[in-house]
């Protein structure tokens, strides 16, 4: 079940969004195997880091601006950016390390 914590960006809002804070930002596509199967991990990260750090989507199909803003070459590609800024980033399904790139934000 999708977790009603993780945000779903667009282009014309990405950057108000993730401008504060924490913000784990996944860079997906609704036809990538790997994305789909690391959707319930990022609900648990959100429903988990709530408060802390916020948990966003970003489909890569309509959003190219963003996707081409952080380099992205693969997918799932997942972000760890403070106030804006990227931080660390993960590339491919590998919840250890998405979870440990979250706990950056504890």
């Amino acid at each position: 079940m999708a977790s009603d914590k993780v945000v779903h960006l667009q282009d014309a809002n990405f950057d108000e969004a993730t401008q504060s804070g924490y913000t784990l930002v996944d860079f997906w596509a609704e036809w990538c195997g790997p994305c789909l199967a690391l959707a319930p991990t990022l609900d648990e990260i959100a429903e988990e880091m709530d408060g802390k750090l916020k948990v966003c989507k970003v489909d890569v199909d309509s959003n190219m601006e963003s996707a081409q803003r952080f380099g992205v070459r693969g997918i799932p590609y997942i972000v760890l950016l403070k106030d804006g800024q990227q931080v660390d980033s993960v590339t491919g399904n590998d919840p250890s390390r998405i979870k440990a790139l979250a706990q950056q934000a504890a």
